[in-house]
């Protein structure tokens, strides 16, 4: 893996367990992320910085891993930056409960699988 992409996976996993932090600090409870805009914009942040860092990922890495849907991280970051009053905070919390743990295992996977290659 180039060290850029190391580097990006590493930032990306990081703001990944954020929104994990975030989840057990109001316990998991929908019901709290709708009521509380302080952790709604902190989420939000935190999925725009995650499409971010997924962009500047090489070419050689995504298409080395369709199974991660590049496009569709960054179209969600897209629409968060440019369309932020029209968030479906539905859709912010599917995308925390579901998508961003997976994609945190992933980018943590991805990062032991590169170490034990280079030893």
């Amino acid at each position: 893996m180039k060290l850029r992409d190391d580097e990006l996976l590493q930032r990306v996993a990081r703001y990944c367990k954020r929104v994990s932090d975030y989840l057990l600090r109001i316990e998991t409870n929908k019901e709290t992320f709708l009521a509380d805009p302080m952790i709604q914009d902190a989420c939000c942040m935190c999925i725009v910085q995650i499409g971010e860092l997924s962009s500047m990922l090489s070419d050689e890495m995504k298409q080395k891993h369709p199974e991660i849907p590049w496009r569709a991280i960054k179209d969600t970051r897209n629409f968060y930056v440019h369309n932020y009053g029209n968030v479906d905070l539905n859709y912010v919390w599917n995308t925390m409960t579901n998508d961003i743990p997976v994609l945190q295992r992933w980018c943590e996977s991805q990062r032991k699988a590169d170490s034990t290659e280079t030893r």
